[in-house]
């Protein structure tokens, strides 16, 4: 039986930390180091990169890091595994080689490709059209060999599959610990988030001063796992931080990979030492028959105007603005929205203002171009006193629309292309399964004893949260803190019984004509919740203020309830 694989993660998003590639190298031992850079955004993004220049649609930030650290990489004997590639694995695997041999570098290079659709034509009027892809194309391109794998649109946690099912030499059918190792990928792949960023008990977290550390598993034989981070590293790795990036943004318990369907309400998380939090009895189902496609289309052009509204009649002098630049505005969408109004008496200028935000959308530039900010700066002498705009007038720019979509597995060609130059093509899986989209689905009536005496706290009393977008859906993950309160199994059947899609109507108003599911993890002391629709047609093209919901979370714990008297 092999050791336990150590596999780190240098990058969450195309953006995140430039020396984080040489920090996790420098830090401690490590066998491969991932990066996700990838997101349905930053596809977006790419997509938009060819469109300028068709030999781009790679994260350029990649190549920048290896300049750096290619040679240590190799030195130190460990492997890297990156989505880099987006829209041109092809592109960024050559990228790599030139850096090699720039700097004199044996290094053997693969790539992966396959999840590119448009040149089936099967998306009309998509930018970007990608499957995503399991880990046994990594995986192969690992077993002859590879120092570096870059790929396209594989799922996040297949960068930590693939390397691990290569090293313990799990066949497809593997599913336990398939579904392990997904758990794993699902912890590494947003960097930091693993280790205390983003996290609602930020003020627990030792020395603010120092940088969080990026996180790290230990993979064993059996898909299990310990999550931890480099010694000497800033935040922390506790059950309440892996929580956190556990539940984020998967929706139902049945969370479905190419790989295999795993099943997240069989998680048992264990703190076993300092910063290190043990993953185990992970079961796993045979992968769905589909493939999940991520589809970018140009939705078209939008602009944004906010006017800044102080002191008093606050109401009355947006209702002005919006009577006079109503009828100049020929948009085919406009949305306004008015912040918070002010605190009487407040006691500075900021303080006493709010803002009035005007968005507009259209097929066209012409109208959310000079047609719209044009009207808007002419009012500045003609409006309500004390007009003023938190920024000049700015040229529309164009925004896009995610749909989610499922393509047959025949349809897909999933490729290694090895250092060599040899192709080879990933077997589809044999078995195939459906998910119970409904396992897990909170029951109504819930069944926990009726509340006795209450009093109204914050939800956020002892409530964690973490919160984020699928496409136009936000979730939210709820669960009660570890802070060795002896209430905790109490605190845990309230939070399970208070949180039903009547009462997140209740308390997220914006939610009250949409969708609500509310999915129930006893195992992580936790609920997970799925407003359908909050965010529109998604990130790119959402109007609201929030529009990847990473605030919702924290909003739902400033929300008051009703708990019972000594629960907290």
């Amino acid at each position: 039986m092999a050791e336990a694989m150590r596999i780190g993660n240098c990058s969450g998003f195309y953006g995140d930390r430039m020396s984080a590639m040489r920090e996790m190298l420098e830090g401690g031992r490590l066998d491969v180091l991932t990066g996700d850079y990838l997101a349905e955004l930053t596809m977006l993004i790419l997509g938009r990169d060819t469109m300028k220049d068709a030999s781009l649609g790679y994260a350029k930030t990649f190549v920048r890091q290896l300049e750096d650290c290619l040679g240590l990489a190799l030195e130190r004997g460990v492997r890297i595994v990156s989505n880099a590639g987006g829209l041109n694995p092809a592109g960024l695997a050559d990228r790599v080689r030139e850096i090699a041999a720039g700097l004199g570098l044996d290094a053997a290079v693969a790539h992966v490709e396959g999840d590119d659709l448009r040149p089936l034509g099967l998306y009309e009027g998509a930018l970007t059209a990608n499957a995503y892809l399991g880990g046994f194309g990594i995986a192969a391109a690992l077993r002859a060999g590879a120092d570096v794998v870059v790929t396209g649109r594989v799922t996040d946690a297949s960068l930590v599959v693939g390397p691990a099912a290569a090293h313990h030499g799990w066949t497809p059918t593997s599913y336990d610990e398939l579904a392990g190792a997904v758990v794993a990928g699902h912890v590494l792949e947003c960097g930091t988030q693993a280790t205390g960023g983003n996290f609602s008990g930020f003020r627990s977290l030792p020395d603010h001063r120092t940088p969080l550390g990026f996180p790290l598993a230990e993979i064993a034989a059996d898909g299990s796992s310990v999550i931890t981070k480099h010694d000497g590293t800033g935040g922390a790795v506790t059950v309440d931080t892996v929580t956190a990036q556990l539940l984020y943004e998967i929706q139902t318990t049945r969370y479905l990979n190419p790989d295999v369907i795993t099943h997240l309400d069989s998680i048992a998380l264990r703190e076993v030492g300092p910063d290190r939090v043990e993953v185990s009895g992970v079961h796993g189902q045979a992968p769905p028959e589909r493939l999940k496609v991520c589809v970018n289309e140009l939705g078209g052009f939008r602009n944004t105007a906010e006017f800044v509204l102080i002191g008093l009649d606050i109401e009355a002098k947006a209702d002005w603005v919006r009577e006079q630049l109503a009828p100049s505005l020929t948009a085919a969408e406009v949305s306004w929205t008015l912040t918070a109004l002010p605190v009487p008496d407040a006691d500075t200028e900021e303080g006493a203002s709010c803002l009035l935000r005007c968005t507009v959308k259209d097929d066209r530039p012409d109208p959310v171009g000079r047609a719209f900010t044009g009207p808007a700066v002419e009012l500045a002498l003609a409006s309500y006193p004390g007009f003023t705009m938190t920024a000049p007038p700015a040229a529309p720019s164009p925004y896009g629309v995610y749909r989610a979509a499922y393509v047959e597995r025949s349809a897909v060609t999933h490729t290694v292309v090895h250092a060599d130059g040899r192709r080879e093509v990933v077997a589809d899986p044999t078995e195939f399964s459906l998910p119970d989209e409904d396992q897990g689905r909170r029951p109504s009536p819930y069944p926990a004893p009726t509340d006795s005496v209450t009093r109204r706290m914050s939800l956020g009393t002892f409530v964690h949260a973490r919160s984020g977008d699928k496409g136009g859906d936000a979730n939210l993950g709820l669960w009660v803190a570890h802070d060795g309160s002896e209430k905790y199994d109490e605190r845990v059947t309230w939070l399970q019984k208070i949180i039903t899609p009547r009462k997140v109507r209740e308390l997220l108003p914006e939610a009250a004509d949409l969708e609500v599911e509310v999915y129930v993890l006893p195992n992580l002391g936790a609920v997970n919740v799925l407003v359908r629709g909050l965010l529109g047609d998604g990130v790119a093209a959402s109007t609201r203020f929030d529009p990847q919901a990473k605030g919702l979370g924290e909003w739902a714990r400033s929300r008051m309830v009703h708990m019972r008297e000594g629960l907290a």
